[in-house]
């Protein structure tokens, strides 16, 4: 009989509106990063917990807070090559601003080190960013169809990629490799591949309909594998998840949704996806059997509440089901049992997987 899944829900004192695990540092403690929310006094905060994995954690340990102007939009993190107490942080808000931060893993701080200013950078909200592998370049889409290029080094100037005037709305974006990336918007066909050599627009659009002329759709997540560069995830509306090979645009896999003839009968959620990420968690037995045609596990979170795995020709595996929605979740890259998801009802959870 298999181990189960050890979950842990950890009431918070506000909103979560992003949560993502720190790099870690330590063999002892974890991080956790969290943007919050309070609708109270209606104040917006980005904070850091600590735990340790050989302790109950519900013992969680609140190490620091920073005020933020807005509501944050999107958070990423990622090590810093320079130096790896001092991971790299980055969010963008409803506002308009992006705005950077390193957490001080030994001390538990969190200092601020720039921001670009909402005016110019997008109009409205910055509804999707992403780091590069080393930190040194954020990119940032908004539903104004912006697309814009945020140097770190360049203390807050930012280039602009792309400007569709609003034609087009972008809600999503990953990067590739340290000059491509692929953006997730509004509308049938809402996947867009760039390449920083090749200026002007997209260099490859996604052709095939993955909504099945239904409805107009939303892409809300991208995800691109490390080792895959060229297949992305997405998830989105109705439930729906694919996968898209650039170098065959109009076809994509359907692996999960409602309603669209070509999808699983056996698809877990019916609500839209909030996020998607490649799972790398996977029993050793089953790595020599993936092809490279096959479509690596994902695991997604959605509106109704279902925290689940997805693999290419395999019954999707409910790890989590709660009464409210799972907003966001994260799986910890150095150590892929440890799930962290945030729930619509002010609250954490913690999942250890055997």
């Amino acid at each position: 009989m298999a181990e189960p899944v050890q979950i842990q829900r950890l009431p918070q004192d506000a909103y979560i509106d992003a949560v993502r695990w720190l790099p870690q540092f330590s063999t002892f403690t974890r991080h956790i990063l969290l943007a919050a929310f309070d609708s109270d006094t209606s104040t917006h905060s980005l904070r850091t917990i600590a735990f340790s994995p050989s302790q109950n954690a519900s013992s969680l340990i609140p190490q620091s807070s920073l005020s933020v102007p807005s509501r944050i939009t999107s958070l990423r993190t990622c090590s810093s090559t320079f130096n790896p107490s001092r991971p790299i942080i980055a969010a963008s808000t409803f506002s308009g601003s992006l705005l950077f931060f390193t957490a001080d893993l030994i001390n538990g701080s969190l200092s601020f080190e720039l921001s670009v200013p909402e005016k110019g950078l997008h109009n409205g909200f910055v509804s999707g960013i992403d780091l590069n592998e080393n930190g040194s370049e954020c990119v940032s889409v908004g539903e104004d169809g912006r697309v814009n290029l945020v140097g770190l080094a360049e203390k807050g100037g930012f280039r602009r990629v792309f400007d569709s005037n609003g034609l087009v709305s972008y809600s999503a974006v990953k990067w590739a490799s340290p000059v491509e990336f692929v953006t997730g918007g509004v509308g049938r066909f809402g996947l867009h591949w760039w390449d920083q050599r090749k200026p002007g627009g997209p260099v490859a659009l996604f052709k095939g309909n993955w909504t099945d002329g239904t409805t107009s759709g939303i892409v809300h997540s991208v995800d691109i594998h490390p080792s895959r560069k060229y297949t992305c995830l997405a998830g989105g509306s109705s439930g729906t998840l694919f996968a898209w090979d650039i170098r065959s645009p109009k076809e994509s896999t359907i692996l999960s949704s409602v309603g669209l003839n070509d999808a699983p009968a056996n698809s877990l959620v019916e609500s839209d996806i909030w996020e998607v990420q490649y799972d790398n968690y996977t029993h050793s037995s089953k790595i020599s059997n993936l092809s490279s045609s096959r479509i690596l596990p994902a695991m997604t979170c959605s509106e109704d509440g279902i925290l689940a795995v997805i693999e290419h020709g395999q019954e999707p595996i409910e790890i989590l089901a709660e009464p409210c929605a799972i907003n966001c979740f994260d799986i910890d890259r150095q150590n892929p049992t440890d799930v962290i998801c945030s729930l619509e009802w002010e609250s954490l959870a913690i999942l250890t997987r055997p």
